[in-house]
């Protein structure tokens, strides 16, 4: 693969696969290579399934002209539609538009396919909500339908139950004011709850009928390849404004791929408690949003991230552990992350980027070497 991003034909992705036993994992496109994106094509002798095929131009921080970055989101987006033509199936874990791309764009990413999607009614933010009701009118017109639910079909519970390691946390001097944070987000949560219930919902039977299939906690089997999707995990910290996702889990022959979509470190303890027990083969996890620190990640947040993979580095040794999207948008996210990286030296683990497995530089290191 050339150094230079510009010059990449869609189809590069295919030199280099990550290939354990009879898994299979292509990285398409991710914020290491200029554009914000955490593409994946999995494959096994049974399927292969595209995840978030979804691409974005770099914020106005990243220190590109604009015209480039437009131009390194176009790339990306081809990679992605060249992935698209491999696939059976495609899964979106939430309706950010690095991780989709709406139809009206680029359709024949979606023709003939599987949909296996985030829940659009449930655990789902505002904006995301909008988003995904305007993703499903352009994929299915006039074939999609809603319903009124006026007996809420489940009682929701506080998502802090199932979050006991994150709960019990002893904060210090931050206590107080994490406490205050937790009852903003109770409130939060509660306004989330009454759109909920009055709607209206995407009709699940319908969507069924159209091979789109709500993913959020389900498993699924083809042949011998098993599929399982996690309940909704918070986007970052507790109560995050950013919403929730679904993070995949891929099995075959006792080789597993965890990618766990956006939680971005991961901030909270039971999540990385979580990967630890799946005990992936390969580790595809997005890391801390350090480009935002001092405005929507807190130091204190950051050193929970920090903490959190050094916990997964103590205790998994997967032969391929990609650690990308968020953190890539940071020319100083080695400098911010150096705990990370001076502990997997001394565990003799290696942490790459996309760019790095396929043997280059991440661009934003480049730029900024560049640009001195």
């Amino acid at each position: 693969m050339k150094k230079n991003y510009f010059s990449l034909l869609p189809q590069f992705w295919k030199e280099k696969p990550i290939s354990v036993n009879s898994l299979k994992v292509y990285l398409i496109w991710f914020d290491s290579m200029g554009a914000k994106s955490s593409c994946i094509l999995v494959e096994t002798p049974e399927i292969k399934i595209l995840v978030d095929p979804g691409a974005a131009a770099m914020q106005p921080s990243y220190p590109l002209p604009d015209e480039e970055k437009s131009k390194l989101r176009k790339i990306a987006l081809e990679c992605i539609k060249e992935a698209s033509k491999q696939a059976d199936i495609i899964f979106i874990s939430h309706y950010h538009y690095d991780h989709h791309t709406l139809p009206q764009e680029a359709g024949k990413i979606y023709e003939k396919k599987t949909l296996w999607i985030k829940n659009p009614n449930v655990w789902i933010n505002h904006s995301q909500w909008k988003r995904a009701r305007l993703f499903l009118r352009q994929l299915v017109g006039d074939k999609l339908q809603e319903v009124h639910a006026f007996d809420f079909p489940f009682d929701i519970e506080n998502p802090l139950d199932t979050l006991p390691l994150a709960r019990e946390k002893n904060y210090g001097s931050y206590t107080s004011r994490k406490k205050e944070l937790l009852e903003k987000g109770k409130k939060w949560l509660g306004k989330l709850c009454k759109k909920w219930e009055r709607g209206p919902w995407i009709d699940e039977e319908n969507l069924k009928k159209q091979k789109i299939y709500l993913a959020d906690g389900k498993n699924f089997q083809v042949g011998a390849t098993k599929v399982r999707f996690t309940p909704p995990l918070f986007h970052g910290m507790e109560y995050d404004r950013l919403g929730w996702v679904t993070a995949l889990v891929v099995e075959r022959d006792r080789t597993k791929l965890v990618y766990t979509s956006d939680l971005q470190g991961p901030v909270i303890e039971d999540y990385a408690s979580w990967i630890v027990k799946e005990d992936p083969s390969i580790l595809i996890l997005d890391g801390p949003a350090t480009y935002l620190l001092g405005y929507m990640l807190n130091f204190i947040n950051l050193e929970r991230c920090i903490s959190n993979l050094i916990y997964i580095l103590d205790r998994l040794s997967p032969e391929v552990f990609i650690y990308d999207h968020h953190l890539l948008r940071d020319n100083r996210y080695l400098e911010r992350a150096a705990l990370v990286y001076d502990y997997a030296r001394k565990k003799d683990k290696k942490l790459l980027t996309a760019a790095e497995w396929y043997k280059n530089e991440p661009l934003i290191l480049e730029v900024a070497k560049n640009q001195k």
